[in-house]
């Protein structure tokens, strides 16, 4: 299923969206959609103080998958959710990741954007400046596509990036390409949560003690 996410949310507001997602979906669902302004996420594990000393002026969103900094302004970001009863769900965590950023390659060279599978990390926080196994990155090595994932009883969740190098315009025909290569049948998601839904969910996102945790 394929949900363009027309609607500009706050950090907190998007990872309610796709925690709700990955509790209530029953087919494999892409979502792709934007943010409000100045907002950048970190991984679950990731350092807030540098988040800030990196990219000082944004506000913060604690992601709920691992990965690195990722400043949203400028970026195509999107969010899969694979339940627990697919196959893709059930791989380990490398060789989804390979499978997914596989996918998204072709998709991008459709686009005439040519790009390879990462191998060197470099331990960088800034997720486009580290590419790590099976990240996406241009012919000079730099990193161009990146995500973090997590997984749960109920399913995969897949959150991720694609650099603001790339123009955002085609985000459409993009998402339908790659849920296309995804998923044998690709039709719109019409299951949508309520701002009661969202509202109850996102507040954990909001709170200092889940920002500041680390």
């Amino acid at each position: 299923q394929l949900w363009i996410d027309e609607s500009a949310r706050s950090g907190p507001e998007n990872m309610a969206v796709d925690e709700w997602l990955l509790t209530h979906a029953e087919s494999l669902v892409l979502r792709v959609y934007r943010w409000e302004e100045n907002w950048g996420s970190l991984g679950y594990f990731g350092s807030i103080a540098e988040a800030r000393e990196t990219f000082p002026g944004l506000n913060w969103v604690r992601r709920w998958t691992g990965g690195g900094l990722v400043d949203h302004r400028d970026d195509w970001t999107y969010t899969l959710v694979v339940p627990i009863g697919d196959p893709l769900a059930r791989l380990r965590g490398a060789e989804s990741y390979r499978l997914i950023h596989g996918a998204l390659g072709r998709v991008l060279k459709s686009d005439g954007v040519q790009l390879s599978a990462g191998h060197q990390a470099t331990g960088a926080s800034a997720c486009f400046e580290n590419p790590v196994e099976h990240d996406l990155v241009d012919a000079a090595g730099r990193k161009r596509a990146g995500a973090g994932q997590r997984r749960t009883k109920t399913g995969l969740l897949h959150q991720g990036s694609v650099g603001g190098w790339m123009e955002i315009e085609p985000s459409c025909e993009r998402a339908g390409a790659l849920a296309a290569a995804l998923a044998p049948e690709v039709r719109d998601f019409k299951e949508q949560p309520s701002a009661e839904e969202i509202g109850r969910l996102e507040k954990r996102y909001r709170e200092a003690g889940w920002t500041e945790r680390r």
